[in-house]
């Protein structure tokens, strides 16, 4: 059989996880207004367990009802929320998967309508279908974008308290049976903003210096770590430069990245943008793939921290490739598993490793191989 890195175990703290594929975290707005998993989440994310991914996440938990994104936002701020929770994990375990959760705290991009219908500020239209706007809090006043909702510059006392909303939260992930957690500090949302000068406008203990920017997601890192316990590791998705002028570059979050590693922290997801835009890109022109791939290569080289990358990483090839150029010690996939849920197993196929499709769940294997026969006849 070919030695492939890709479908290599990796070590992290006292979790295996039997392949570096993973499924990013991905919002899908199916959850109900309080915030509970349903059949939609469990069919999600368990066809990628069944599909060959190693490691997969659910979509940002939220940690406050405040600090949602929308009505549709899945939520880990009450014990209520645990059991449809467990019911996935237990499902993802069974099929071969390490179940993961990111934890997630959405500032000032609260309080909006879902992607399809455009993610702008909910207004009087909504409300009156049952989902009135809420006050969304951030780091400063000013508004991400012009068409979000003006959010209320949270005082010191509440940024304070953050971290231990995080800790319960954590603690709350653990009771549901998930084996990672990953902190959402990227893409424009509370954590990020108060690390990005371009949003952090704020005086000390919180803003002003680059170690006040870097406090509040220390802080959250040091409560979960304290929290989580220390044979599961600890992630962290960064968004590694803001790509607009006077926002974070990577030396930034390598500084940062050595100091999380300090706190315990594992993995860092390397992301980037949305400090001044909707999603995750700040680029008017389509990303190439691997675009962000650069950003996990120096932080893993020069932080000496494994690291995931993520962003239009496509082909099974390109994945292998970027792992044993050292770029990356974790692949995570998010439109490409959209598209084909099977990714992992059809990278094994490519790769040499199942030519059999004997890594196919049993319900699938004996026809997916008549269909290779069939291919094969021509």
């Amino acid at each position: 059989m070919p030695d492939t890195m890709l479908f290599e175990p990796l070590q992290l703290r006292g979790v295996t996880l039997p392949n570096r594929i993973a499924v990013s975290p991905m919002q899908v707005y199916m959850a109900d207004a309080k915030g509970m998993a349903n059949d939609w989440h469990l069919q999600h994310l368990g066809k990628f367990a069944t599909g060959g991914a190693g490691l997969v996440f659910t979509e940002g938990l939220i940690v406050d009802p405040v600090g949602r994104s929308t009505y549709s936002d899945c939520g880990i701020w009450t014990d209520a929320q645990i059991p449809p929770l467990r019911r996935i994990t237990d499902f993802l375990r069974a099929q071969g998967a390490v179940p993961a959760a990111q934890l997630h705290h959405a500032g000032a991009k609260a309080a909006r309508r879902r992607a399809w219908e455009g993610f702008s500020a909910l207004d009087h239209e909504d409300a009156a279908k049952g989902e009135p706007p809420w006050q969304p809090v951030g780091v400063s006043e000013a508004r991400t974008l012009a068409k979000y909702h003006a959010p209320r510059a949270m005082t010191d006392d509440e940024v304070a308290a953050i971290p231990e909303t995080f800790a319960q939260a954590a603690r709350r992930a653990d009771t549901a049976g998930f084996d990672v957690v990953e902190l959402h500090g990227a893409h424009g949302y509370l954590i990020h903003s108060f690390l990005s000068p371009v949003s952090n406008t704020r005086g000390a203990p919180y803003g002003g210096s680059p170690e006040a920017r870097m406090k509040l997601a220390l802080d959250v890192a040091e409560a979960v770590r304290e929290v989580w316990p220390a044979r599961k590791p600890l992630f962290v998705r960064l968004s590694c430069v803001d790509g607009v002028e006077g926002g974070l570059c990577i030396e930034d979050s390598v500084r940062l990245a050595h100091e999380l590693k300090a706190r315990g922290v594992d993995v860092i997801d390397c992301s980037s943008g949305g400090i001044r835009s909707a999603t995750s890109s700040s680029s008017s022109s389509p990303p190439k793939p691997g675009f962000q791939v650069p950003y996990a290569a120096q932080i893993r080289r020069e932080a000496d921290l494994a690291t995931m990358a993520v962003g239009l990483i496509l082909k099974a090839q390109q994945a292998e490739d970027i792992l044993r150029n050292g770029d990356a010690d974790i692949i995570a996939l998010g439109r490409a598993v959209l598209e084909d849920p099977n990714w992992g197993l059809r990278a094994a196929h490519e790769l040499g490793l199942d030519p059999n499709r004997d890594r196919w769940p049993n319900p699938y294997a004996w026809a997916v191989r008549a269909l290779d026969a069939a291919r094969d006849a021509g």
